[in-house]
């Protein structure tokens, strides 16, 4: 898979510790910034960039990391197509995806240690949706809502 990674300047460090990891997986890596620890790097910008590179299929997923992962969540979840999450732990991290069809993992850097970061990173990029009747039924009254904010 292509997976989309991008980050504000507080989650850069986690970010680059991660992304030897995705390729280690036998993924793709398309790095869309910060590369750099500017302070004026700002969430915002690279949440716009990660969730467009997702829901445009340039990349099939994404990992999206910020100070808390908070605001850099609720930026990327403005994206039409969007499904994000911001976890804290190896379950919400594949369950996202097996149930909600999670396509992005959001990591706070100033909050998760990188070996939980890794062992998310894992669940997330190994997870499929399942497809089960309930929660397909669930993802489509998700998928309305999205709908009917855009009319």
């Amino acid at each position: 898979m292509k997976i989309a990674v991008a980050s504000d300047h507080a989650g850069l460090p986690l970010k680059k510790a991660l992304q030897p990891l995705v390729v280690q997986l036998g993924h793709e890596v398309v790095d869309l910034g910060a590369h750099t620890d500017d302070p004026n790097d700002d969430y915002p910008d690279f949440a716009l960039a990660l969730g467009r590179a997702v829901a445009g299929g340039k990349a099939e997923r994404g990992l999206l990391f910020c100070g808390s992962g908070i605001g850099a969540s609720v930026a990327v979840n403005k994206v039409d197509g969007i499904r994000a999450g911001n976890c804290m732990d190896h379950y919400s991290a594949h369950q996202g995806v097996e149930h909600d069809d999670m396509n992005v993992l959001v990591l706070g850097g100033r909050v998760v240690g990188a070996a939980v970061a890794e062992e998310m990173v894992r669940a997330f990029l190994n997870a499929r949706f399942t497809g089960e009747p309930r929660h397909l039924r669930r993802l489509n009254k998700v998928l309305a809502i999205e709908k009917a904010r855009g009319a």
